[in-house]
């Protein structure tokens, strides 16, 4: 059957390329055919949040492990590593002291379990510095391959461990990859997913990351932490093979210039039947508005750009000093004051389910209720229940009768960690691969990302020292008054980002 005449041309074809003669770069315009397939794009999303699920699994590998192969295991209820959102602190103790029997060829001092605590925060800010300019140089793609690589070798480097050194190699390489995949997943979600389903494909890797941690609490209460090392070996794996079968962004391959390769991409992704040719000229159009090559100083000297950087890095700073680490570090001894006999590792789990489960729900409100209305209803409740809890350690520590309302700082913990799931854990990260144009994404990615990480850092290791000089209660305060500032900050500065385009969300960013 012979084409009709007025079949419209692709793209690539329009600019003589060709070699752009193959059937699906043709857009079946006629009788209203045209229409978008987004299963290609939770399957593309899906895929490359697998690092996000390993990202977890080392977030969360010490806080079984260390009991196991320590000396004198850890005493603290609940401690280990902090994370982007859903943290324990990273001073060497663990949240799940488990009874199972240390292993012979390895116990580690205090100072060692320190060190293999940090080491990941560490690799993770140095992942992220190059990772940037690594995606705009060979592909989101083959910079996720490149940087998946050190995942691999990391649990392979712990699995056959058998001195502290070791581990101390595997924690650092696995913060690589894992700084490196808060730069790269994000990134490459934001350049594959139409606009009417980016926020939620955008909320998968805090959804994926709270998947991977929950795996290590549960099969890490019941098994030694070889075998779950070796389990966890599997998701990177997995993450290698699936990597294979992505194309690359359309946005990455339009900005080469590599235009039929762009409409095969959007082809892959969005279905043979899109109108690839509005979608590419709309990328170009995005491309034209921006630089042909940003650099550093670009982010700072364009208008656009620096408002995006400052209010990327600030949902960060909200999102690390949330007290998220605080009240995760009380969940135990507060479990226990409402009467509870649970213990750590059931604590754990609760809380790691809670968290899953609520930022699945955020994933399905995003496109609903937007981002703008989550992060004040998160930041709010957080505020008040941080408030509270400051209040119930006060007359505790002062030594008043608080066993009547035990069930007062359980409810607040719970509410907590709903409204942080549902808003400051997902949804900086969606919002920071939305505010930014294709020539500074890359580099603006990897700032807030080391941003992220420094608060990490700077929160992990300065909450130890608020506890001892401050108390507890202040110490809540202080996270109060911080989500109070939060939520003034969204409500006069921010706008809501949902279902708008690039360019006309930089329109807002430029005071248009």
């Amino acid at each position: 059957m012979v084409a009709s005449e007025d079949v419209k041309k692709t793209v690539s074809q329009e600019d003589a390329d060709p070699s752009a003669r193959n059937p699906m770069l043709y857009d079946p315009l006629q009788d209203g055919v045209v229409k978008t397939s987004k299963t290609r794009q939770y399957a593309a999303a899906l895929i490359m949040c697998l690092g996000a699920v390993a990202a977890g699994t080392a977030l969360a590998w010490t806080s079984p492990v260390l009991a196991q192969i320590s000396v004198q295991p850890p005493t603290n209820a609940t401690a280990g590593n902090s994370t982007m959102g859903n943290s324990t602190i990273a001073n060497g103790t663990s949240p799940v002291p488990l009874p199972l029997p240390s292993e012979d060829r390895l116990q580690l001092t205090a100072g060692q379990q320190t060190w293999v605590s940090s080491l990941l925060a560490i690799g993770a800010f140095l992942g992220a510095m190059p990772t940037g300019y690594i995606a705009d140089a060979i592909g989101r793609r083959y910079t996720a391959m490149v940087m998946n690589v050190p995942f691999i070798l990391a649990w392979l480097s712990i699995i056959f461990a058998n001195s502290a050194g070791w581990l101390y190699v595997g924690r650092f390489l696995i913060g690589i990859s894992t700084g490196s995949f808060c730069v790269v997943a994000p990134m490459y979600i934001s350049e594959i997913a139409e606009t009417s389903i980016r926020g939620t494909l955008g909320t998968l890797f805090q959804l994926l990351l709270t998947v991977g941690i929950l795996f290590v609490y549960l099969v890490g209460s019941m098994v030694s932490w070889t075998t779950l090392s070796t389990l966890c070996l599997f998701v990177p794996i997995g993450l290698m093979l699936g990597l294979f079968v992505l194309p690359e962004t359309p946005v990455y391959l339009l900005k080469k210039g590599q235009r039929a390769e762009a409409a095969l991409s959007l082809k892959w992704l969005w279905g043979r039947y899109c109108d690839s040719r509005s979608a590419i000229q709309m990328i170009q159009n995005d491309l034209d508005q921006a630089a042909a090559d940003a650099g550093i100083m670009d982010l700072f000297s364009n208008r656009g750009a620096r408002n995006g950087l400052v209010i990327s890095i600030l949902l960060m700073f909200f999102q690390q000093f949330s007290g998220i680490n605080a009240v995760i570090f009380y969940t135990v001894p507060i479990f226990q004051s409402a009467g509870s006999t649970l213990d750590a590792s059931v604590c754990s789990i609760i809380v790691g389910l809670v968290q899953v489960i609520m930022t699945l729900t955020a994933s399905l409100l995003i496109e609903r209720a937007g981002r703008k209305i989550l992060l004040l209803f998160s930041s709010t409740v957080m505020s008040i229940c941080l408030a509270i809890l400051g209040a119930y350690f006060d007359m505790k520590d002062s030594h008043k009768d608080v066993s009547s309302i035990g069930w007062l700082p359980l409810l607040c913990v719970v509410l907590f960690m709903i409204t942080f799931s549902v808003g400051y854990g997902p949804i900086p990260w969606l919002m920071m691969g939305e505010l930014f144009l294709p020539d500074v994404k890359a580099t603006a990615v990897s700032i807030t990302v080391m941003a992220n990480w420094l608060c990490v850092f700077i929160v992990t290791k300065s909450f130890g020292s608020m506890i001892e000089s401050l108390g507890s209660d202040v110490t809540f305060w202080f996270f109060a008054a911080c989500m109070a500032a939060a939520t003034i900050y969204v409500a006069t500065m921010l706008q809501e980002t949902k279902g708008k385009s690039a360019s006309q969300i930089q329109s807002w960013l430029n005071g248009r």
